[in-house]
């Protein structure tokens, strides 16, 4: 499973970035030409809740577009705990810039570090178990980079970034394509090499899935049992990813059973935006 580096998301940040700008400055940031051009200011910015800090680099380059006048000083790093009322970072320039740029740059930090806030809260919860954590596609459209970034941040990691980088047989491919044996080998021959993980049901599905040289095998809300059995059946021959009704309560006995994954849509939709505040001084 692919974890995404924030080295390999530049044009994607900038592109991120473009969008909410385009959105929210539009032709002009009517507002701020209240303010005399040439006023400096500054800005601290804090954290109004507990919070596991991603997005430092979006912010960066919302005021780096806005005017390269403007400096930011961050206190944390992304992947970090934060506390209530704790400075995350500082800004100093043209005070116009920095009025501008609050919004785009706040939603950013407060959406990506809500889902590292939570993936953290997951992580935490199957530490020593040695499971992994997986992201899904339940992302923001537009934003499943960055999203799939903060998970990282929290601890956890990524599933398939899209349709294209891996399979995954659902229950109606599995229909569509006339059985599980039939799908994996049909995704064998259209694309080797690529990942194929095929969602499976039953115990005798799983079975087939193993037959037919799945590398990933999904347990689609299984009992505790089936997946102890899953576990004990597969003896390493595939990977094995537990799916399907998992929360904070059930997650670490889920864990214990032995799977190699547990998949959680929850990490990446449904979060509640980290509280943020920024204080302007000239």
């Amino acid at each position: 499973m692919p974890n995404l580096l924030l080295a390999d998301l530049g044009a994607e940040i900038q592109a991120n970035v473009r969008r909410a700008l385009r959105e929210d400055v539009g032709s002009g940031d009517i507002t701020a030409q209240l303010i005399p051009a040439e006023r400096l200011a500054h800005a601290t910015i804090i954290s109004r809740d507990a919070a596991v800090i991603a997005g430092s680099a979006w912010v960066d380059n919302v005021f780096a577009q806005i005017d390269p006048r403007v400096a930011v000083h961050w206190h944390v790093q992304d992947g970090d705990r934060v506390q209530p009322n704790q400075a995350l970072f500082h800004l100093e320039g043209p005070a116009r810039a920095l009025l501008t740029g609050e919004r785009s740059a706040l939603n950013f930090l407060q959406t990506l570090s809500a889902v590292a806030t939570r993936c953290r809260h997951y992580a935490d919860i199957v530490d020593g178990t040695g499971v992994k954590l997986l992201d899904t596609r339940k992302t923001l459209p537009g934003l499943r980079l960055a999203q799939k970034y903060a998970v990282t941040q929290g601890g956890c990691h990524n599933h398939r970034i899209g349709l294209y980088d891996a399979f995954l047989i659902k229950e109606n491919h599995i229909a569509a394509c006339g059985g599980i044996v039939q799908a994996i080998q049909a995704a064998h021959g259209i694309a080797p090499g690529k990942p194929v993980e095929v969602e499976v049901e039953s115990l005798a599905e799983l079975q087939q899935a193993l037959d037919a040289g799945a590398d990933i095998i999904m347990l689609d809300e299984l009992s505790l049992d089936e997946m102890r059995t899953a576990v004990k059946m597969t003896a390493g021959k595939a990977k094995l990813e537990a799916s399907g009704g998992i929360n904070d309560t059930t997650l670490r006995t889920v864990a214990e059973t032995g799977v190699d994954y547990i998949s959680i849509g929850t990490l990446t939709k449904d979060v509640k935006a980290v509280d943020l505040s920024m204080r302007l001084s000239l």
